[in-house]
């Protein structure tokens, strides 16, 4: 999806900040062992071609707090605090693919699986499944640590963030990402638990919508980038009514997309969730729709690939899709509604990546 007119030098001033960041670690650490570079290099790769969903909104934020509008550039602090969030994002998905076994991310081997197939390559010795899987573990961990490291970067770039009352607010936006990285990590795991239980939940597939994405997706970047601006705690609130519904609609998206998306353009295998077994909301909704029969015959197929097939037609058959889609679009309408108490600054910004975030194709 291409970005909207007034996203495109937020977009480009956070590629910017994300490439000199790179260099320096690459101008620190490459000289120390050959390998290190490629090492680094396969976290610049990866996050080469984000969304950069969470850098927009974070800018989103800083805007309607400082009333800023949408075409006039932000300042460099602020820029490199946004583009922090692309290495968190890394991390969660790097060990995210792990975890489910996947194959591929955006349309190339899975950081594990391209590991593993270097191993094979160069014909190392031991076990390449497990330099793929231990390589995968420690790039995700050194993303986790580069977006604590950009973040204070910012003060660095910008020195109003460096003392007095910019340093307070770079101090609230780490206890904001301090924060949004447990609350990831908490919806995480609670999705790792859904996986275990025989029964599918909407109410539980709910919740981790909210930890796994509303929050970490739209909510805790609106709000560092909203405290760097000096928000105050109504505008904080205002926010989070914005941002609730527009990540739950996301999420939804993105899990219609799990079973029903084009792999040329999600860069995934269609049905990827399904062979996960994840207990998303799609899933449930059809196991509440479909007969006890076929409703077994739904459950017995999660978490396999053989499965996929079925499970997909089952999904479909049961009218769940609809029930869903109804969902997301409820949800976008909340958001947009919402959008009426923020100031004009902040709705001018936030009303395209609405769109984008609902309607997206990847």
């Amino acid at each position: 999806m291409s970005p909207t007119k007034n996203s495109h030098h937020d977009l480009v001033t956070v590629d910017t900040a994300l490439a000199e960041f790179v260099d320096r670690q690459r101008s620190r650490w490459s000289g120390v062992d050959p390998a290190l570079t490629g090492f680094i290099d396969a976290a610049a790769d990866f996050v080469a071609d984000g969304k950069r969903m969470r850098p927009l909104f974070c800018l989103a934020g800083w805007r309607a707090a400082t009333g800023t509008a949408a075409d006039v550039p932000a300042p460099a602090g602020v820029v490199t605090a946004a583009a922090a969030w692309e290495w968190l994002q890394g991390s969660a998905l790097v060990h995210d693919d792990l975890m489910d076994a996947s194959d591929t991310r955006r349309g190339r081997p899975s950081v594990h699986r391209a590991f593993e197939h270097l191993h094979r390559d160069e014909q190392r010795v031991g076990d390449p499944v497990g330099f793929g899987a231990g390589t995968a573990i420690l790039l995700g961990d050194l993303m986790l640590s580069w977006c604590d490291e950009m973040l204070r970067h910012a003060a660095t770039v910008d020195p109003d963030l460096a003392t007095g009352d910019g340093a307070l607010r770079l101090a609230r936006a780490f206890a904001v990402l301090d924060t949004c990285k447990s609350e990831v990590t908490f919806g995480q795991y609670l999705d790792v638990v859904a996986q275990t239980r025989s029964e599918v939940d909407a109410d539980a597939a709910l919740l981790v919508v909210t930890f796994k994405s509303a929050k970490y997706t739209i909510e805790r970047p609106l709000h560092l980038g909203a405290v760097l601006g000096g928000a105050d705690q109504e505008l904080l609130d205002r926010l989070t009514a914005v941002a609730m519904p527009l990540g739950s609609a996301f999420q939804l998206r993105d899990d219609v997309l799990g079973v029903f998306g084009d792999p040329a353009t999600t860069g995934k295998p269609a049905g990827d969730d399904l062979r996960e077994g994840k207990r998303t909301l799609l899933v449930a909704r059809a196991l509440a729709r479909l007969s006890t029969t076929d409703g077994a015959r739904l459950t017995e197929a999660l978490g396999t690939a053989a499965g996929v097939p079925l499970a997909t037609e089952l999904v479909l058959a049961s009218g769940a899709l609809d029930d869903v889609e109804a969902d997301i679009s409820r949800y976008a309408a909340e958001a947009t509604a919402a959008l009426s108490a923020l100031p004009d600054a902040a709705r001018a910004t936030l009303e395209p990546l609405i769109d984008r975030s609902v309607r997206r194709d990847r």
